[in-house]
């Protein structure tokens, strides 16, 4: 896991699998969560890693890696931290699992 998010500090964590950056956390990783199954969710593409978002909780964004196993979710709270940076910062350790699936959209289902 890298040092640094978005500009923001890894901190620790007492939880296995989990990772955290920011004071107060502003990034939170837990690795191991179960599988996303096929869903209507917006799925994003970020260096050939698909991550599901879920905004219910807006500014607070959780993503879920899609196509891998086991799936990685990740909480941003994008009130104090770039989710975009986030995303793009936390995939290259993400990304060493590899991918048995992608997200399709609309156009690629015939």
């Amino acid at each position: 896991m890298p040092a640094t998010v978005a500009g923001a500090a890894r901190r620790d964590t007492d939880a296995q699998a989990t990772a955290a950056w920011g004071s107060p956390a502003s990034v939170i990783l837990h690795c191991g969560v179960p599988v996303p199954g096929p869903t209507t969710d917006r799925c994003i593409s970020i260096d050939d890693v698909d991550w599901v978002e879920d905004g219910s909780r807006s500014p607070i964004y959780t993503y879920t890696t899609y196509g891998r196993d086991p799936a990685t979710e990740v909480t941003i709270d994008t009130s104090a931290i770039s989710g975009s940076d986030a995303l793009t910062e936390i995939t290259g350790a993400v990304g060493v699992l590899p991918p048995d699936g992608g997200c399709v959209g609309a156009e690629d289902v015939g």
